[in-house]
C-alpha cells in the first residue's frame, strides 16, 4: 500500500497497523533464544494468561521432544487457538473467567500449587506470564471467598485504579500471587517466561506476578483500598493490617537461582507499527508504550496533538503515524435510578474522548484497540474514529456527550459501524492506539 492508497483508505491502513503490532508479539516468534536447556530431572510448567494458548503452542514445538514436559496453563474462556496437527499435546490447558474471576480459575490454581509438591532441585519449572493471569489464576486467602475476591475485583476495575495499585491489592489477598507460587517451587529452579501487558514491563505487576519477588507491602494494599473506598471481610482487612499477608520479598533465598525474560513487550510492537508505516512514506512518531490516565482524557490529549499537527503546528510533520501505548483506566460513572452503564472498555472510551476532542478536524483517524482482541468485556478489540464520526452520529439522533456520561462507547460505534472486531489474538501487550494525520 502506498501513500496515496493510504489517503484512499485509511481504516485499512490503520487496521493494518493495529495487527503489525499483534502479529510481532506472537509468541512463537521470540520464545526460542529464551528457553533454557532441559534439566538433569523433569520440567514442569505452569502458567497463566490470555496467550496462555499460544505461549504452550509454541514451548511444545520448541522443547525437544525426548526430554519430559508436563504441567497446567490457564487462559481465558474462547483463547486457546487451534493446536497444530503434528504438535503433540504434553500440557494441559483450561480456560477461566476474565477480568472477575471464577471457579475454574480457583481450581487451577489450587492444582498448580499441588503439583509443586514434589518438585526437586534437579527439576525446572518453566511458567509462561501473560497479561489477564492475575484474574485467571485466583485463590483466595484465607478468609477470603471466591464471591469476595470477585466483589473486590470487580470495584477495583470500577474504581479508575491503575493496574499497579490493581494488582498490590491483588497480590495481598491471593495464596499463589505476588512470588508465592515460585516459593512453593522450591527447591526447583524457576524460569519464567513472560509478554508485558503493564506500563513499564516491570515483570513483577505483569498478572501479579506470581513467580516473582514483591516489593509492595500490606500498608500500601490498605492505602488503596482506602483510597478507592473498598471494603474487605473484618477477617482479612485485620490479617492485612497485622501484615499476616505480606508477601516474599526480594532477598528470600526462594529467588537465587530464578530467572525471567520478557519475549514480547509494547514498545516491541509500536516499533512494529511504525516500521509499516514508515514504509507507507509516513513519518512516525512513536509518543510512550507507558500512557496511564483516565481514557476519555487521555484522548481529549490525543485529539490536540493531532489537531495541532493537522495544522501544522508542533513537533509532528504530516503525513504522519502518532503512536502510543500504555493502560488507561475507565471510572464507571453513577447512572441515575433504574438506569445501568453502558457498555465498553477503555479503548472505545478513548475513541469516543478523542472523537468530541477532534471537533471534526479534517484529515485525521484513529485507531484504540486492545492487542488481546477483547476491550473490556466485549467482542471487539476497539474503534475506528473518522473526521466524520460526530456527523454521523448527530444524523442519527445520537449524542456523543450522553453516550460518554453512561460509559456507553460500545453502542455508540456499534451503531456506526466503526468497532474494530478480530477476535482473541492469543497474545496481550496491552492498548494500542494510532492517529493518522494526512
Amino acid at each position: 500500500m502506498s501513500l496515496s492508497q493510504v489517503q484512499q483508505d485509511p481504516r485499512v491502513f490503520l487496521k493494518q497497523l493495529f495487527q503489525s503490532a499483534v502479529d510481532s508479539a506472537l509468541p512463537q516468534l521470540r520464545m526460542a533464544e529464551h528457553l533454557p536447556p532441559p534439566p538433569k530431572g523433569r520440567t514442569l510448567v505452569l502458567g497463566a494468561g490470555k496467550a496462555g494458548g499460544a505461549m504452550v503452542h509454541a514451548l511444545e514445538a520448541l522443547w525437544p521432544q525426548h526430554a519430559p514436559l508436563s504441567g497446567l496453563v490457564v487462559t481465558r474462556y474462547g483463547h486457546i487457538p487451534e493446536r497444530p496437527t503434528q504438535l503433540k499435546q504434553r500440557i494441559e490447558l483450561v480456560e477461566a473467567s476474565h477480568p472477575v474471576p471464577d471457579e475454574a480459575g480457583m481450581k487451577a490454581a489450587q492444582r498448580m500449587l499441588e503439583l509443586t509438591q514434589s518438585l526437586t532441585k534437579d527439576d525446572l519449572v518453566l511458567c509462561l506470564i501473560s497479561g489477564g493471569g492475575s484474574a485467571l489464576l485466583t485463590l483466595p486467602a484465607d478468609g477470603l471467598s471466591l464471591l469476595d475476591k470477585q466483589n473486590i475485583n470487580r470495584a477495583l476495575l470500577a474504581s479508575g485504579a491503575s493496574i499497579g495499585e490493581i494488582n498490590t491489592v491483588r497480590k495481598h489477598v491471593s495464596r499463589i500471587k505476588g512470588g508465592r507460587l515460585a516459593k512453593a517451587c522450591a527447591p526447583a529452579r524457576v524460569v519464567t517466561i513472560t509478554i508485558s501487558d503493564v506500563p513499564g514491563d516491570d515483570p513483577a505487576v505483569i498478572a501479579s506476578g506470581p513467580t516473582l519477588p514483591d516489593a509492595s507491602t500490606c500498608d500500601q494494599a490498605i492505602s488503596i483500598l482506602k483510597r478507592y473506598n473498598i471494603a474487605l471481610p473484618d477477617a482479612v482487612a485485620n490479617q492485612l493490617k497485622k501484615g499476616l499477608l505480606e508477601t516474599p520479598k526480594p532477598d528470600e533465598s526462594c529467588f537465587a537461582s530464578h530467572a525471567v525474560h520478557l519475549i514480547a513487550t509494547p514498545e516491541q510492537s509500536l516499533q512494529a507499527a511504525a516500521r509499516l508505516a514508515k514504509s507507507h512514506g509516513l513519518s512516525a512518531y512513536i509518543l510512550s508504550d507507558e500512557i496511564e490516565g483516565e481514557s476519555r482524557e487521555i484522548g481529549k490529549m490525543h485529539a490536540a496533538l493531532a489537531r495541532a499537527s493537522a495544522k501544522g503546528l508542533g513537533p509532528f510533520i504530516k503525513p504522519c503515524v502518532i503512536l502510543s501505548g500504555g493502560e488507561t483506566t475507565v471510572t464507571i460513572r453513577p447512572q441515575e435510578k433504574n438506569t445501568s452503564s453502558g457498555r465498553g472498555g477503555r479503548a472505545g472510551e478513548f475513541c469516543l474522548g478523542l472523537a468530541m476532542a477532534l471537533q471534526s478536524q479534517a484529515s485525521v483517524w484513529a485507531i484504540a484497540a486492545d492487542t488481546d482482541g477483547i476491550d473490556g468485556v466485549e467482542d471487539n478489540a476497539g474503534a475506528i474514529v473518522s473526521p466524520d464520526v460526530l456527523q454521523r452520529a448527530l444524523q442519527i439522533n445520537m449524542s456523543p456527550s450522553a453516550y460518554l456520561d453512561h460509559n456507553d462507547s460500545y453502542n455508540f460505534f456499534s451503531r456506526l459501524n466503526d468497532l474494530v472486531i478480530t477476535g482473541p489474538t492469543h497474545t496481550n501487550v496491552n492498548d494500542f492506539r494510532a492517529l493518522l494525520i494526512l
